[in-house]
């Protein structure tokens, strides 16, 4: 699970149509924040958005995997994205703003 520096500061690019993140590096991965809400990850170099009933459907639309450290067998609620998303700041801003969303109504139950 590491995550090169390199990647993250391309992910940090990648995310300034959304709105200031936060990244914090977390058991050889980074988590990141907006808002103080973690909605996305980074694990070997491949990047996670937190999903829920509503947003997931973008993900299995494009049968991305969802972030499954080993331990678990469904894995967590974070979905790989697609890559045509991380290289377009637009859509990535679409994306990590759903995820966000996803992110804070699983905080509220």
């Amino acid at each position: 699970m590491a995550v090169s520096k390199d990647y993250l500061l391309f992910i940090q690019d990648q995310f300034a149509h959304f709105g200031e993140i936060q990244i914090k590096r977390m058991f050889g991965g980074a988590g990141i924040y907006h808002q103080g809400i973690m909605f996305a990850l980074v694990s070997d170099d491949l990047l996670y958005l937190k999903a829920d009933d509503i947003n997931r459907v973008d993900f299995t639309a494009e049968n991305m995997p969802n972030f499954n450290p080993g331990k678990a067998s469904k894995g967590m609620p974070y979905w790989q994205v697609p890559a045509e998303v991380v290289e377009d700041r637009h859509l990535m801003a679409e994306w990590a703003e759903k995820a966000y969303q996803a992110a804070v109504r699983t905080k509220k139950k």
